[in-house]
């Protein structure tokens, strides 16, 4: 359906069972693409600790059952805050591939809320190093790649429900995300000449391990039992229900096929009505 079958595929921040990108990827091992997973592999410092981050031993573990699932996969550790380890995941991937086809930017900071009045620099520095400017190191010498192929290319950015709407807690992250909203509206422009299409995705809340302990963190700042919380989140969705990672892994592919080759620019919400601007 998706015309997706031997295009190479990078997904930052894929390392993590479970989560978004791990979804992501099986979905386009389904397809049977070549899947680069790539996580910062090793904890690095109290803001990236072992609890948040896609370790090595679990990237291995996700390449096997991409693998399983009809796709070629390999692992490369990535801390995509330094310039020089992004450009050499993107010739890696290369070398491994043949070429770079299709860019994922899911890798992302959700778990460091501090109030705004207190929220400290460092922190501040840890999620917009990893939310945007990632983002935008990823983007830059993945273009630069797919400008050299000459047959186009995609990006899809992982954004938030919290690129369209604000909350409490998370100025650095709703920052992020509505910055990434601007980078993919800027990107679409520019990159459209050499047919390289530029989207980001809109999830509200999913229930991954990171989605647990947004679950925890708010509760408790609310006084709410945990169970009462998440039905909450239930009962204010049109659709009600939580999102799945199999519906944002679903849209990524979507944007990255031919059946898209039209759309370029766009920030689509996931998120069962919940946002709809």
């Amino acid at each position: 359906m998706y015309n997706l079958k031997g295009k190479t595929v990078i997904i930052t921040g894929s390392g993590r069972r479970k989560g978004i990108g791990e979804a992501i990827a099986l979905k386009f091992a389904t397809e049977g693409c070549n899947v680069v997973i790539t996580d910062i592999g090793k904890p690095q410092g109290e803001k990236f600790s072992e609890e948040h981050i896609g370790t090595t031993d679990e990237m291995e573990s996700i390449v096997s059952d991409c693998i399983k699932a009809g796709g070629n996969a390999v692992a490369f550790a990535c801390d995509i805050r330094y310039e020089e380890q992004v450009a050499n995941l993107i010739q890696k991937a290369k070398e491994t591939f043949g070429s770079v086809d299709i860019l994922v930017n899911n890798a992302g900071v959700g778990y460091i809320m501090e109030p705004f009045t207190e929220f400290k620099d460092e922190s501040w520095d840890a999620v917009l190093d990893v939310n945007l400017k990632g983002t935008f190191l990823c983007s830059k010498h993945a273009a630069k790649q797919m400008i050299e192929q000459g047959k186009g290319g995609s990006i899809i950015n992982v954004a938030s429900q919290a690129a369209k709407s604000g909350f409490p807690y998370a100025a650095a992250y709703t920052a992020s995300k509505h910055g990434m909203i601007g980078l993919t509206r800027s990107n679409a422009v520019e990159l459209g000449e050499h047919k390289i299409r530029v989207n980001a995705v809109c999830p509200n809340h999913i229930t991954t391990g990171l989605g647990h302990w947004q679950n925890k963190f708010f509760s408790d700042k609310l006084g709410k039992n945990y169970d009462d919380y998440l039905q909450g989140i239930v009962d204010k969705n049109p659709l009600k229900r939580t999102g799945l990672v199999e519906d944002i892994a679903k849209a990524v592919a979507f944007l990255a096929s031919d059946q898209a080759d039209y759309i370029t620019g766009e920030a689509m919400n996931v998120s069962g009505g919940e946002e709809y601007h």
